[in-house]
């Protein structure tokens, strides 16, 4: 199960190692909370199941967070794969999955939580960021890491410039990860 907001492209890029034999898994659906995500053509693209839960249908987080719950319960599972989703789950649905959700987040984890990572790495006169996937938990961008790729901060490099070879780094890094957890290499509770 993958769950996207946006374009999609580390989605892409599970799903040209899944077709390659790279990556030993299969999608069972993508989901979106938006639904205009470029990423549910190129899931329907691949013959995967897209939906929207647009969380706007829902009173609350709460109800959003337990009607996505339900829909991902249906599908059963073994990991929930976070692709750029850019809504922060809630404490009922991370522990429902609990050990079985995993997120990539564009810096070298604990360094850059949140949002503007890219920025944020330049600004502080870093020589170096990257990509970490990692288990989540309750904490923002938080949870143990998995793997982490490095990338250079060259003198004059913009937050676009340095998003691109982190993006890089994370098409590479996200579907080893993922077949890591597949194999069982690695696993919530031993890491």
């Amino acid at each position: 199960m993958v769950l996207i907001s946006g374009n999609g492209s580390n989605l892409q890029s599970i799903i040209d190692h899944i077709h390659a034999k790279k990556l030993d898994a299969r999608i069972a659906a993508v989901i979106s909370n938006r639904a205009d995500a470029f990423g549910l053509d190129r899931a329907r693209s691949a013959g995967i199941e897209a939906l929207t839960i647009d969380p706007g249908n829902y009173p609350s987080a709460c109800d959003f967070d337990q009607k996505l719950a339900r829909t991902v319960s249906r599908y059963e599972p073994d990991l929930v794969v976070l692709a750029g989703y850019m809504r922060i789950l809630g404490a009922a649905f991370v522990k429902r999955f609990e050990g079985e959700i995993i997120n990539i987040h564009p810096s070298l984890l604990p360094k850059y939580k949140g949002l503007n990572t890219h920025q944020r790495a330049i600004d502080a006169g870093d020589r170096e960021h990257g990509a970490s996937v990692h288990f989540v938990t309750f904490e923002l961008d938080d949870g143990p890491i998995i793997i982490q790729q490095q990338v250079d901060i060259s003198p004059g490099e913009t937050a676009a410039t340095l998003q691109q070879k982190v993006h890089k780094a994370e098409h590479w890094i996200y579907p080893i990860a993922i077949q890591r957890i597949v194999t069982g290499e690695v696993s919530f509770n031993r890491l």
